[in-house]
């Protein structure tokens, strides 16, 4: 399929700056695929469409300030971006994106404060870097001193204070740090929410993505089949699958919050007619084709034209439903992006 068949105009006034002052009333479109039929709804009414059994599964990863502006002992400013820790027995070592990375040389100290720094180590190729700190006591120092929220270019202003908290999901848990993106669906769940949503018997489950700057890579092939994208960590607990195989054998719905969400779930290995638990990278590409094995309904952001994540979204709900629904919320003038609003995809 041609790149082009998943574009839509977007005017620059709905891409959202900052979050709605509380996280469950930012809008809500209620997408029946059967139908094809719009419903405008708030995100706290997300409650009234789940039942009993169901399972709704979240992202637990928790976004960390990934993005360091330190200098190099000429005094040119240098921003090391951290993607991952890599497996290492010499120590605390990363890959990150380094700017201008051109400019830097293998060896090159990057200063942060008078005690704090980092060496690049070695250069892997577009724009990204091995990066050693001298233990992670420095790294985390580091991070927590120089560090600053990970917003994505689209947030056309520096990061706040705020941001350190609303950039993140209520159910993020410090011991699954490792996100320099957010699952930006989670967002728009409060615990008040939740908690409604266990009251009325639906399940929720946690699995875990540490989302990437993958995330936002752009598709720049003309056939969205030739496309790839990063591998993520990512990890299905034994509990969700038990809870998720159990879901399906009642005849119950899985509810993913989040593409994270998805491609954790769709990529699970399978015995027979169960799901399995597992742990490790997973760059499955959700395209039109894709058999869903897994996922009933999604919960999911408003997405960057020609992105994977639209793609994705295209593939569950079919292309023409989708941009049709994008189209009537820019009439509408939905929120877009990270900050925006919200779908949900029956």
């Amino acid at each position: 399929m041609k790149l082009t068949l998943f574009d839509y105009d977007l005017p620059k006034r709905l891409i959202a700056q900052f979050p709605t002052r509380r996280r469950d009333q930012s809008r809500l479109m209620v997408i029946n695929r059967t139908s094809g039929e719009i419903r405008h709804r708030k995100f706290a009414d997300l409650v009234e469409y789940l039942n009993p059994g169901d399972a709704l599964v979240v992202n637990n990863t928790k976004v960390f300030k990934a993005r360091l502006l330190g200098k190099r002992a000429t005094g040119g400013q240098v921003e090391i971006f951290l993607i991952r820790r890599s497996d290492s027995e010499r120590g605390e070592i990363w890959e990150a994106l380094a700017q201008p990375s051109r400019r830097l040389k293998e060896g090159e100290r990057i200063l942060f404060g008078p005690e704090d720094s980092c060496a690049l180590d070695q250069y892997l190729g577009d724009g990204r870097w091995t990066v050693v700190f001298s233990s992670k006591t420095v790294r985390e120092r580091i991070v927590a001193r120089y560090g600053h929220v990970p917003l994505p270019q689209y947030i056309a202003r520096d990061d706040q204070p705020a941001d350190l908290r609303r950039y993140q999901t209520v159910f993020a848990r410090p011991e699954q740090t490792g996100a320099v993106a957010a699952p930006t669906a989670g967002f728009h769940l409060t615990r008040g929410l939740l908690g409604k949503v266990r009251t009325r018997r639906a399940a929720v489950c946690e699995i875990t993505l540490h989302v990437g700057p993958g995330t936002f890579k752009p598709i720049s092939v003309d056939d969205i089949g030739h496309h790839t994208v990063d591998p993520e960590h990512a990890r299905l607990p034994e509990e969700v699958a038990s809870v998720v195989n159990e879901t399906r054998r009642r005849g119950g719905k899985t509810v993913a919050v989040g593409t994270t969400s998805v491609r954790t779930l769709e990529s699970a290995p399978w015995q027979g007619d169960r799901v399995l638990p597992f742990a490790g990278l997973v760059d499955l590409y959700i395209r039109p084709g894709h058999r869903f094995r897994l996922v009933d309904h999604l919960v999911t952001n408003f997405h960057l034209p020609k992105s994977s994540l639209l793609v994705l979204v295209s593939a569950f709900a079919g292309r023409e439903l989708i941009l049709a629904a994008y189209a009537e919320a820019v009439r509408e003038e939905y929120r877009f992006y990270s900050y925006g609003d919200a779908m949900l995809i029956l």
